[in-house]
Formats: structure tokens, C-alpha cells, sequence
């Protein structure tokens, strides 16, 4: 089984290479974040003549989740237990199903913004309903992964140059330590393979010439429970489809499984 995750920016400005790369890279299940549509408008016709069933949850603001999976999608969950809003409003950040027999939830963690900023504290109260979710829906019958963009380097190694990030999110103790809590919960950080660099990572900012120069962070995140993670044969990023006109700022994180 293949299994991945990919912040698409939109997937309405990237539904040609979405198309192409479920062409390309045949997953048998696609988590997707940042859909930037609503629930309604996400592109159903097109993805599903390519064999995909689809769950998706969104607003059409600068958010929105999505499962693919041409293996089954069932028992669709969206929405983390006892979730946290955000502005009086509990945004579509978090879709969970089962396919393929593996539980799979597909996240977009809140940016956090600034340390000091209303949306950072918001980010930690997500985080510890994530954990609680995890841990609701842990069992010994099915695998369980958390897959997404986490917004937040699990080390100082996944981002370029951590002196530039002195007083800035995605890196701070309070966020590491959300993630050290998932992983106390029995996840494990299912680390790519670099493939081209030393460092596998996924996001890369449009300005400067970050892509070309490497000046990215791994923020998006594979987390699984000791069953799927005992199953994975090969992890990596999907850097090729960074490259090129109307790219997401993101790549896809792709696992293999053997089930």
C-alpha cells in the first residue's frame, strides 16, 4: 500500500498537477491539506474518474483537509475530539478514515503565526486535541497514522539555518514538546530517506529562491502507531514535484507499506 501526504495551496490552482502526479505516483491513499475550497467545491468529477473515493472537509478559506483513497474510505470523521476554535469558529483542519483497513488522519496544524499572537496558543490547544484523538482512536486492530502539515520542525536539523528562526514558530520548545507528546502517545516520526540532499525536506517558501538554493523545512509529517510503522518498506519526498510552474510551496511525503 502506498500511502501520502501533500499541502497542495490550493487545490483549485493545482487540480492539473494533482491529477498528473495521482497519475504518476499511484497512491493508494493521498492525505491533502490547504484545500482552500469548500467541501462542495472540491473537485469530486475529476478525482474520482481516476478510481478515488473522496472525503473532504472545507471552508474555502486558507484551510481544508481531504482523503483520497482507491482502496475504501469509511467511518469519515472530520474534526478533532473537544477541538478548539479559533475566532468563535472551529476551522476544517483535521479528516479521519479507514482505508484499506489502515486508520489514516489527515491534518493541517494551525501556523501559530508569532509566539506571541492569539493563533500560536491556539495552535497548542489543536495539538493537545490531536493528542486526544490519537489516543481515542488507538487500537490493536488497525493501523493508525497521522499524516499532514504540522507546521513544525521536529529539530533544529529540519530547517536551513536555524539562527534564522531566533523568536519565530515552527520551531520553539512549546511546539517540539506537542510532538514529543504524540510520540509518548505511541507515534512514531516516520523520517524520509534524503534522496538528493541530506535533509528530506518538504516545504520550501516561494520567495529568495528557496527552492533552488535548498532553503526549506521538513514540517510535513508522517506520525504512526507501532503497526504502521513496522510496515513501512520505503519513505520520501517527492522533490520533483516542487520543481516548475505552478508547483505548491510544498512536496509530497510518500510511504510505502507492506500490510
Amino acid at each position: 500500500m502506498r500511502i501520502a501526504t501533500w499541502n497542495v495551496n490550493s487545490v483549485a490552482a493545482r487540480l492539473p498537477r494533482l491529477l498528473a502526479w495521482l497519475g504518476s505516483a499511484q497512491p493508494d491513499v493521498l492525505c491533502l491539506q490547504e484545500l482552500k475550497c469548500t467541501t462542495e467545491a472540491f473537485p469530486h468529477g475529476e478525482v474520482t474518474a481516476l478510481g478515488y473515493e473522496v472525503a473532504a472537509y472545507g471552508l474555502g478559506r486558507w484551510n481544508g483537509v481531504a482523503i483520497l483513497s482507491r482502496v475504501g474510505l469509511g467511518d469519515v470523521r472530520r474534526g478533532l475530539l473537544d477541538e478548539p476554535a479559533y475566532d468563535n469558529e472551529t476551522e476544517p483542519r483535521a479528516i479521519g478514515a479507514t482505508c484499506g483497513g489502515v486508520r489514516v488522519w489527515s491534518v493541517y496544524v494551525p501556523n501559530g503565526r508569532d509566539p506571541e499572537h492569539p493563533h500560536y496558543a491556539y495552535k497548542l490547544r489543536w495539538l493537545e486535541a490531536l493528542r486526544a484523538t490519537v489516543v481515542a482512536e488507538t487500537s490493536a486492530e488497525r493501523p493508525l497514522a497521522v499524516l499532514g502539515d504540522f507546521n513544525i520542525a521536529p529539530t533544529d536539523d529540519d530547517v536551513w539555518d536555524i539562527s534564522l528562526f531566533e523568536g519565530a514558530t515552527h520551531v520553539t520548545d512549546a511546539e517540539r514538546k506537542a510532538l514529543a507528546v504524540l510520540r509518548d502517545a505511541g507515534l512514531t516520526d516516520i523520517v524520509p530517506r534524503p534522496l538528493k540532499y541530506d535533509r528530506p525536506y518538504t516545504y520550501w517558501d516561494y520567495r529568495q529562491l528557496a527552492f533552488p538554493k535548498n532553503n526549506g523545512m521538513r514540517i510535513d509529517l508522517v506520525y504512526a502507531d507501532a503497526a504502521f510503522a513496522a510496515a513501512v518498506t520505503d519513505a520520501y519526498v517527492d522533490r520533483e514535484e516542487r520543481k516548475g510552474k505552478g508547483a505548491s510551496d510544498h512536496a509530497p511525503v510518500v510511504v510505502d507499506l507492506s500490510l
